[in-house]
Order: structure tokens, then C-alpha cells, then sequence
């Protein structure tokens, strides 16, 4: 299948476009999607003028109890590599990124909430304080996160089984 893959794709190019953000990106989790351990899995990708540069899928540490944790410890994961690409980029003395909020899409209204509000609400002071670091990039405007549909959620990949529509 790889090496199908790979004839097929050989005139593939990666083609930086500037209507695209500079730096976007896409963050999703899975709830309790291992079996065995009942832990989540999160996943991210990272755009740069329209192509995927930074990609990741990692289990989580620990056992979230609800969708929502699952996909605010996914937020964290993905507003880290956030920060480090706005450094990197900044760094390359590429000013654009500058005051403008790096925008990370998620499908999950109770996170990007949690994650948008500074109050610690009675259902998330349970969440390790590390993850709650997010708040603090969104005040500062480095961060923002913008819901979006299921269907258009481009870290699914990362996280969980595609049918081959979806996939491709």
C-alpha cells in the first residue's frame, strides 16, 4: 500500500499560498479511545500558507473524565507547538506573526469555552493546572481558537479511523 502510495503521489508539491494564515491550526481528541487503559488520544497539525508542516499523535497521559477534558489536554498539546512555530517563525525575523493570535480550529464548544474563560469552573478544577496554561496565551492574544464543524476537521486523521472518503 505505501509503495502505491507513493507512485501515485510522486508529482504531489507542497505550494505555499499567502490567502492562506501564516501559521493555522487544527486540534482534535478522542474520549477514553483506548480499550485497554481508557485513555484518549490527541492529535494536531499545523498549516504554514495552506500546508501541513507540524503534525502530531500521542496518547494522553492521563484518563480524562469527559470529551471536554479530553479535547482541552488535546488544546494544550496543540497551543505548545503553537508557541514554539511562533517563536521559530519570529525567530527567521518573519515579522508577520507579530500581534496577530495564531488561530487553532477545534469542533468542541466546552473546551474552546474552558479555554476562553479565566473563571475555573466546578466541572474543570479537577484538570492538572498545566494545562491550564492556555488561558493565560489566549488573554494575551497569542492564541485564539475558532469552533468548526466535525466534518472539517483536518486532525480527525490524527485521532481516530477514516472511511476512505474522509481519509483522502
Amino acid at each position: 500500500h505505501l509503495m502505491a502510495y507513493l507512485k501515485g503521489t510522486m508529482n504531489y508539491q507542497l505550494v505555499f499560498d499567502k490567502s492562506y494564515p501564516l501559521i493555522e491550526g487544527y486540534s482534535d481528541s478522542d474520549y477514553a479511545g483506548n480499550v485497554d487503559n481508557r485513555k484518549s488520544t490527541s492529535g494536531f497539525c499545523f498549516m504554514l500558507g495552506g500546508c501541513a508542516i507540524t503534525w502530531r499523535s500521542r496518547r494522553q497521559a492521563t484518563v480524562a473524565l469527559s470529551t471536554a477534558e479530553a479535547e482541552y489536554v488535546g488544546l494544550s498539546e496543540a497551543t505548545k507547538e503553537a508557541l514554539w512555530l511562533r517563536t521559530m517563525i519570529s525567530q527567521l525575523n518573519y515579522d508577520h506573526v507579530g500581534n496577530n493570535a495564531t488561530i487553532i480550529h477545534a469542533d468542541n464548544t466546552a473546551s474552546i469555552s474552558m479555554a476562553s474563560n479565566p473563571v475555573l469552573h466546578d466541572r474543570s478544577k479537577h484538570i492538572d493546572v498545566r494545562h491550564h496554561f492556555i488561558r493565560e496565551k489566549v488573554e494575551n492574544n497569542e492564541i485564539k481558537f475558532q469552533q468548526i464543524f466535525t466534518a472539517d476537521q483536518t486532525a480527525d486523521i490524527f485521532t481516530k479511523s477514516l472511511d476512505k472518503a474522509a481519509h483522502q
